[in-house]
């Protein structure tokens, strides 16, 4: 993979996969030439935290299910995403648990009849934490940027929060927009 830069568009993390195609992800990284992985660090359910309790529009504290990943680009730490569900639509459900999802997780509560309609994103820049810097490899001074976004229903109900976190040195990230 020539260019060290990571062009990303969001769009097919939105869509549901076609029985027996690969995660968004893993299709993503080979048309680059590389291997894309992620390693599931935690699932399960955990008390929300303000900003994603703001965004899933529950109480701070409430019950959310959470999956936390290691992304990673030819085995190297690339990105942090946190996927965090309303306990509603992922209790019970293989989005509670650390195994692998056949087809990613938009491809699961596409299945369990939650299909996201709507998408907001908002991206920032900042200086890592100690634990971002270390998972990520990143020198002490580098930046990270971050990107959260809130994936809605068609009746506006928030069905899933994504937080990551990406070297902002190795990531440029690409919106394109349809009007009319």
């Amino acid at each position: 993979m020539g260019d060290s830069t990571w062009v990303s568009t969001s769009m097919p993390y939105l869509t549901p996969r076609e029985q027996g195609q690969p995660d968004a992800w893993g299709v993503e990284a080979a048309a680059r030439g590389g291997k894309g992985s992620q390693r599931i660090v935690q699932a399960g359910e955990v008390p929300a935290p303000e900003e994603v309790a703001a965004l899933l529009d529950v109480p701070v504290g409430e019950t959310v299910v959470v999956r936390r990943r290691i992304i990673q680009l030819d085995d190297e730490p690339c990105e942090l995403t946190d996927t965090y569900y309303p306990a509603r639509v992922a209790r019970g459900t293989p989005l509670a648990r650390k195994g692998k999802i056949p087809g990613g997780a938009v491809t699961l509560l596409a299945e369990l009849g939650h299909i996201g309609r709507r998408v907001c994103e908002d991206v920032t820049a900042r200086l890592p934490s100690a634990e971002e810097r270390d998972a990520l490899q990143l020198a002490p001074d580098a930046p990270v940027l971050t990107l959260s976004r809130v994936t809605l229903d068609g009746e506006d109900r928030p069905i899933q929060v994504d937080m990551m976190v990406m070297p902002a040195h190795r990531q440029r990230l690409r919106y394109e927009m349809r009007i009319g």
